[in-house]
């Protein structure tokens, strides 16, 4: 599968981050090809009439939403090429993490890694106006920098990005307090790392040193599900994933997910999607997905 990577901007900053046209970059963008990245994005349109299949799931692109993609999801986008206007913010994850000295920063933002609610939001015209103000904003710091450009960009990244936060939050009925502890975000990052060798919450406790009880609590209080209910949606995207796009058989995926038997796989995937994997795919490949 075509694997798309960062490139780094060519101005005086050396940033992983970058604002992107659509008319420099909409060729990516209208190729029926699957593909992926090795950074993040966020997509707003001003213009769009299409589709995009994203976390195996088909989201439908109009004028005045926003999409949001995290490094490695696989996507498949069908727009109409002579209808389409949007602005690309792409970053790869290190940015953020250093840039807000914040080592869990991209995870606290409830549109990245997210299995559970929408990866897109329709907004207003005038909202999407004032987000694209700041992306023009940003491109004119990255390529015209001045001795105070960082602190610029930095400020107007922030802002962007918990604006976007805020009305996510909002839109999806999920809280945006701050707990004592960080534990949700936490665990978020861990499933992203360890999630193909580590599918039990004992193992996932152990590595953040706290009890079932705070965990639980912490994921409940900022995203709305349990903590079993997280992990197990995050592997069953796994599964998803590889049975669409790495021609594995399920013995073969069974083993690169450490079950220990085939049957453990298709009997927990179907206890949690309600479909056999050869019905998912058989779905898949024939357009029945939601």
């Amino acid at each position: 599968m075509r694997i798309l990577k960062f490139q780094k901007t060519e101005c005086g900053v050396d940033f992983l981050l970058n604002v992107l046209a659509s008319d420099e970059v909409k060729d990516n963008y209208i190729d029926f090809e699957a593909y992926n990245t090795d950074f993040f994005e966020i997509i707003i349109f001003k213009k769009g009439k299409g589709t995009l299949v994203l976390n195996q799931q088909k989201i439908e692109i109009s004028d005045n939403s926003i999409v949001f993609i995290s490094p490695f999801q696989k996507r498949q986008w069908n727009l109409d090429y002579n209808n389409i206007n949007f602005t690309v913010l792409a970053f790869q994850e290190d940015f953020l993490n250093d840039f807000f000295a914040d080592k869990v920063f991209t995870y606290r933002l409830l549109y990245f890694y997210q299995f559970e609610y929408p990866l897109c939001l329709l907004e207003t015209k005038e909202n999407i106006e004032k987000y694209c103000e700041l992306l023009t904003e940003i491109k004119a710091e990255l390529m015209t920098t001045k001795p105070d450009s960082v602190h610029i960009i930095r400020s107007l990244v922030y802002y962007l990005l918990q604006k976007l936060n805020r009305e996510y939050a909002t839109k999806n009925e999920l809280s945006l307090d701050k707990a004592e502890g960080n534990y949700a975000f936490q665990f978020k990052q861990l499933l992203e790392k360890h999630i193909k060798e580590k599918q039990r919450i004992e193992e996932y406790i152990t590595l953040l040193n706290i009890s079932r009880v705070s965990l639980n609590k912490s994921v409940k209080a900022h995203l709305n599900v349990t903590a079993t209910h997280l992990l197990k949606q995050r592997l069953v995207f796994e599964i998803k994933n590889y049975l669409i796009y790495s021609g594995l058989s399920i013995s073969q995926i069974s083993n690169e997910l450490h079950f220990s038997e085939p049957n453990h796989l298709m009997r927990f995937f179907k206890t949690q999607t309600g479909m056999t994997t050869s019905k998912f795919l058989y779905d898949y490949q024939n357009g029945s997905y939601s």
